[in-house]
């Protein structure tokens, strides 16, 4: 992959109490809390574990691989600068690095926006107020059924369903089998239906 590794990352102060980790072998949430840390080789096995899904996310959302591969190293930078915030109480550390990195591309996409050519005047393909409403009403249905999802199926359908992610590059993203990531989105597909059908009742 020929995307660079983010250099002059600022050096972060350590923590005389921090054990002696084997970073290839290290969950990536301890891998976050070392790079919380300024371990910079933590931060780099955490860039080789997902570069090129991160990279995957942002030539999906921009549409340019220029583009995409400098909001991957915005990205990277965010999770470096981030990695403090991380609570491992709070989730697993691949949900955490996936929601930092989509961010940071979204913001870059928000700040350099491609120039675009003036549309021709036609009637507008948008929805109308009813047709929104009704899908804001969906959304939120659905927002709230994935809270019902166990930790490890939740991450699945974020992937397939806001990043477009195929199931091949959720198996790489989280590193995992990809039977596992089929498994695991039959699960939860099938408890999603569950909670939603109860709702119409």
């Amino acid at each position: 992959m020929d995307v660079a590794l983010p250099l002059n990352l600022p050096h972060a102060p350590r923590r005389a109490s921090i054990p002696t980790v084997d970073i290839a072998a290290a969950t990536d949430g301890d891998l976050i809390t070392l790079v919380g840390e300024g371990d910079h080789a933590a931060f780099d096995e955490l860039y080789r574990r997902y570069a090129r899904a991160v990279l995957g996310l942002a030539l999906r959302r921009l549409g340019d691989r220029g583009r995409a591969e400098d909001a991957t190293q915005e990205a990277f930078a965010s999770v470096w600068r981030s990695a403090r915030s991380y609570d491992p109480a709070r989730g697993a550390g691949t949900p955490w690095l996936y929601t930092v990195a989509r961010n940071a591309i979204v913001d870059g996409f928000r700040r350099r926006p491609e120039p675009t050519a003036e549309p021709p005047d036609l009637p507008s393909s948008e929805a109308g107020p009813p047709e929104q409403a009704e899908a804001g009403w969906v959304a939120w249905r659905v927002h709230r059924a994935l809270e019902v999802l166990p930790a490890h199926e939740r991450p699945v359908i974020e992937l397939a369903y806001w990043s477009g992610l195929s199931q091949s590059e959720i198996a790489e993203f989280l590193n995992i089998p990809l039977g596992t990531v089929k498994t695991r989105t039959r699960s939860a597909l099938s408890r999603l239906a569950d909670v939603l059908e109860e709702e119409l009742r």
